[in-house]
């Protein structure tokens, strides 16, 4: 018997004995895959949650009620070391759905509306083509507009009822909204989504007892901690009544089961940040014992195998018969010639609504490296959705007051690290960090190593400073082979190495010149950037950053008058960052604006040409709302103003 080749890559089109498959023969295809694995294919269900992390009662969570996902995991497997590609809804949501790294498709930054390349689709269109009924409930955001071949049916009424032939089998997605942070936010969504919990299900905010250390211990962050728990409960309720419709369907035999989260818990130092806070997920599958593999998904176990959310898609297509395409990135963890586990995960923080953070992550089992790109920055940027929250504002009123203790008052520290590692067995919260620890540089050298190498092989376009990269969109037509189509073959390792050199201190400066006298403006971008980052110790860069003020490339004038502007020279600064603020096209405002509000003071005589950037321009995303709410807060910070901006 010639053995089953069901996760087998293949090229972008699918592939029968090496003979391309022509649109023509899709039925043909699907009548073979039946007859390959019997008439009975599996029928899968997603039951994906918002922000929240592994608090239920089957991860060992003292305080949860979560008696639904709970007899699911008793029925088959918790997964351990779950995680996401981010710690933000849509760029996880674009690498779960496509089976490929964001930054690799150019969908990292939040917001931002990246084109797909032809070789790219979503995995659901796939299982389309093979013979599924797809449908997604709720909600997508994927960072690009959804093709047309990906759901038969994508909209608030979608259901797996719906599909016209009832032996059709389907893969269908629901999506729960309500535990989303502005739910532990918004007293009135948080009272909405949680109407129907019983007095039993409700929490003591002051009885928990598994509060972070990183937050204070108030009553004002014990009431968000509480909601957390509350919207949880209600969400399993909202999963409990579709794994009871799938019974009633009669179905719940034929039926593979995935339950899981698109990042952690809606709170600060969690959502949008790569600790495990940020990334690590629940997943809890359910297969019925026909489906399995030997040794897969038995009833009432635990895997402590590395799994990311580029993986999901991946193993939806081994499940159910299909070839995964060789483009995708992902590794299938369930059904039949899996590959050798993965030994890491990694993970992208990049730019989130209005600013700039570039941060890259990878994992093991045991330790967590993070590489913090920007280190100049502080963690708690000021941010108009996140500091809309009560635990943020709780944080700023100790921070103020003096009154933090030292773990969450550490991260409002005006700078962050280079390097952060952590052992996640023996420091679950990462509180430690280890990077200049001598006893853990072996640790630390191979984790660098390995994200080093990551962000070459995946070709990082996170690190492509997001005007040039969407001006290159323009001429080749998506993100994705910027990195790929160009003829600089050696423009990816360049461009790693500065990035990489513009963080790392003064001995690196050589770099940091020669960077800026590249050929290509994303590298010399960096060279600005680390000249300027290390300051007046750079001066003999003078000249060079001088001259690039009238660089062919806006955002490299703009790194380079930040750069004159940290070597002590503001005034010489200062007009080019207004009149990229006036002038400039959407990303490069918001790249002014930035450095405009990181000079504070120093920005003061420009005053009037900042105020004129309150004005909302149409034309531009949101009307340009995200240079609107930077320059508001310079200008509040200058002028002692409270103006809200949208």
């Amino acid at each position: 018997m010639i053995a089953p080749t069901r996760c087998l890559r293949s090229s972008a089109t699918p592939k029968l004995s090496g003979i391309p498959i022509l649109p023509l023969a899709a039925l043909l295809l699907a009548s073979l895959t039946i007859q390959a694995f019997g008439a009975k294919r599996p029928n899968i269900l997603w039951l994906c949650a918002e922000d929240i992390s592994p608090h239920f009662g089957c991860y060992g969570d003292p305080h949860a009620i979560t008696p639904h996902v709970d007899t699911l995991a008793s029925q088959g497997v918790r997964y351990s070391h779950a995680f996401t590609t981010a710690g933000v809804c849509a760029p996880s949501r674009s690498a779960i759905i496509t089976g490929m790294y964001q930054t690799t498709l150019g969908t990292q930054h939040m917001r931002g509306n990246a084109r797909l390349p032809d070789s790219v689709k979503p995995f659901p269109a796939y299982l389309r083509s093979a013979g599924y009924y797809c449908s997604n409930n709720g909600k997508e955001d994927y960072q690009f507009k959804t093709p047309k071949s990906t759901w038969d049916d994508s909209s608030a009424k979608a259901h797996w009822r719906n599909r016209p032939d009832k032996d059709q089998p389907f893969f269908a997605v629901f999506n729960f909204t309500g535990c989303h942070e502005s739910g532990i936010a918004n007293e009135g969504k948080y009272k909405s989504v949680t109407a129907k919990l019983t007095p039993e299900q409700r929490q003591n905010a002051k009885a928990l007892t598994t509060l972070p250390p990183y937050y204070p211990d108030t009553p004002v962050v014990r009431e968000a901690w509480k909601r957390n728990y509350e919207l949880i409960t209600a969400m399993d309720a909202w999963a409990g009544n579709l794994i009871e419709q799938l019974k009633k369907d009669g179905l719940y035999e034929d039926t593979i089961i995935f339950f899981w989260s698109d990042h952690g818990v809606g709170l600060p130092r969690a959502q949008r940040w790569l600790y495990d806070s940020g990334t690590r997920v629940p997943l809890v599958i359910r297969m019925p014992e026909k489906f399995r593999e030997k040794d897969q998904a038995t009833p009432d176990t635990v895997s402590g195998r590395l799994v990311s959310g580029i993986d999901f898609g991946p193993t939806v297509l081994n499940l159910a018969g299909l070839d995964i395409p060789g483009i995708m990135q992902g590794e299938p963890f369930l059904g039949p010639d899996l590959p050798a586990a993965r030994e890491y995960v990694f993970g992208a923080r990049d730019r989130m609504d209005e600013r700039y953070d570039i941060i890259r992550m990878v994992r093991d089992q045991r330790f967590k490296y993070i590489r913090n790109y920007e280190p100049l920055k502080p963690y708690y940027q000021f941010m108009n959705s996140a500091e809309n929250g009560p635990t943020m504002k709780e944080l700023r009123k100790g921070h103020l007051a003096g009154t933090l203790p030292p773990a969450p008052e550490y991260y409002l520290s005006p700078t962050k690290p280079v390097e952060e590692l952590y052992d996640t067995e023996a420091d679950p919260h990462e509180i430690n960090n280890l990077a200049e620890n001598p006893r853990y540089r072996e640790t630390l050298h191979r984790l660098r190593k390995t994200h080093l190498e990551w962000v070459k092989e995946t070709r990082d376009t996170g690190l492509i400073a997001e005007p040039i990269l969407v001006a290159r969109e323009k001429e080749i037509g998506n993100r994705y082979e910027i990195l790929r189509q160009t003829k600089d073959e050696t423009l990816p390792a360049r461009l790693s190495q500065a990035a990489d050199a513009a963080s790392s201190g003064p001995e690196r400066l050589p770099e940091g010149l020669k960077a800026l006298s590249d050929r290509d403006a994303a590298v010399r971008y960096w060279g600005a950037t680390g000249i300027g980052n290390i300051g007046p110790s750079a001066k003999k860069a003078l000249p060079q950053i001088r001259e690039h003020l009238k660089d062919d490339s806006p955002v490299v004038r703009i790194a380079a008058a930040r750069a004159l502007a940290r070597l002590g020279l503001p005034e010489e600064a200062l007009p080019t960052l207004t009149r990229e603020l006036d002038q400039g096209e959407q990303w490069e405002r918001l790249h002014a604006a930035i450095v405009l509000d990181e000079m504070d003071e120093e920005a003061r005589p420009f005053l009037e040409e900042m105020r004129k950037a309150l004005t909302p321009r149409k034309g531009l995303y949101a009307n340009g709302k995200y240079v609107v709410r930077v320059i508001n807060r310079a200008l509040n910070q200058l002028e002692g103003t409270s103006r809200i901006a949208p």
